[in-house]
């Protein structure tokens, strides 16, 4: 059995040999370091080691995001018309406008182009598809009026998408990146205080934008099941560490109808939908499963791991589950492997489980817990299928 083999036939309820699994680092730039300190041979072997079995894949519109460390991508995306480094200044522009900080040990969206606060400096290191109208508009309004969405046709946008397609399907699952897709790009877009703000008092920038973002990704997801995709990706984050970010009411008002509308390529096409949200989301999963969810990752234990395979456990796919802000980074490998076990038995019983942490490793994590987890994913991903 495959790699892709065995998560479809997870996704699908299908009996699999033992649970699938996925473990990612933060930043992509250290891959040769952790594979060193691993004991690798060099960073070809980390996958195989971590015993991953998906294959994230970007466009050249959303890699900005992931490779903003990564300055000979950058000036090669550069050159193309996908980002404009600003080094001085410590952020990557993508071609949206928003700001991405260089440096970072995961996503951190510092500038925002629709705040109302850009500078002829910043407005001369932006790529050529953001306008410059909008950025230097004067109220919301008039801004979103002016803005415009990236090209999603700009020559060589799916390159790697579909090489990574080509050559890593059949073995691993090929997962194309769907991260900061409707809400949080809009939330990127305005600012996260003046997107919640505008919510309220200018809801009309708010639904005009959201349409406008909506509209690309109904053109992504037409493409991804153009190039024979055999799963589907979205990433919004709708949830705290104690509970959603909006009511019920803003969340149907704003955010659900458009959530559909975004994934109606998807449902056409038959391709199971996985989505990525951080937080607490709990109330919102059965809309959330109306419109077609199939796997919700990273499953943040600041959710009742057990009362979600419980309630949710027929509809659903659980990828992610093991805790990375406590253990991972600061407790010992005994307490990891602990963890992990505890983890997989909740969320795997049965079946229905990706095995992974719930968020990307970040660089406070030490190797021996690196180790210590992909020992216990070995040691637990048979015997919760009763093998």
């Amino acid at each position: 059995m495959t790699r892709e083999e065995r998560v479809l036939r997870v996704i699908r309820g299908e009996d699999v040999d033992y649970l699938p699994s996925q473990i990612t680092f933060s930043d992509r730039t250290r891959d040769t370091e952790i594979a060193a300190a691993l004991g690798l041979a060099g960073p070809e072997e980390l996958d195989g080691y971590l015993e991953n079995h998906i294959c994230l894949t970007l466009s050249y519109i959303d890699k900005p995001l992931f490779y903003r460390n990564d300055r000979e991508e950058m000036a090669r995306l550069a050159a193309l018309g996908f980002c404009g480094p600003h080094w001085e200044a410590g952020a990557v522009y993508d071609p949206w406008g928003m700001g991405i900080k260089v440096g970072s040990d995961g996503f951190f969206d510092c500038f925002h182009p629709l705040q109302g606060r850009t500078t002829p400096e910043i407005a001369a290191h932006m790529p050529p598809d953001v306008s410059r109208a909008a950025l230097f508009a004067s109220d919301i309004n008039e801004a979103v009026d002016l803005y415009t969405v990236p090209d999603i046709d700009r020559p060589h946008n799916f390159d790697d998408m579909r090489r990574d397609l080509a050559e890593q399907s059949g073995e691993y699952l090929v997962m194309p990146s769907g991260y900061f897709a409707l809400y949080e790009r809009t939330m990127a877009l305005m600012g996260f205080q003046e997107y919640m703000t505008n919510m309220a008092a200018e809801p009309k920038a708010v639904h005009k934008l959201l349409d406008k973002v909506t509209e690309y990704r109904v053109a992504y997801a037409e493409k991804v099941v153009a190039m024979g995709f055999k799963v589907a990706h979205h990433g919004d984050d709708l949830g705290t560490q104690v509970g959603p970010l909006f009511s019920p009411r803003m969340f149907r008002e704003f955010i659900l109808p458009r959530l559909k509308t975004a994934w109606e390529p998807y449902n056409r096409a038959g391709l199971p939908i996985i989505m990525h949200s951080c937080g607490d989301l709990v109330p919102f999963l059965p809309d959330l499963i109306a419109i077609g969810l199939r796997v919700l990752e990273p499953v943040q234990p600041v959710m009742d791991l057990a009362q979600l395979k419980r309630e949710f456990g027929r509809d659903l796919v659980f990828w992610g589950g093991i805790e990375t802000q406590d253990i991972l980074p600061f407790g010992s490998p005994e307490q990891v492997k602990a963890l992990a076990r505890d983890t997989i038995r909740t969320l795997g019983a049965g079946g229905g489980h990706i095995i992974a942490p719930s968020q990307e490793v970040m660089n406070d994590v030490p190797i021996a817990n690196v180790k210590a987890l992909v020992e216990t994913i070995v040691e637990e991903r048979q015997t919760v299928l009763g093998r």
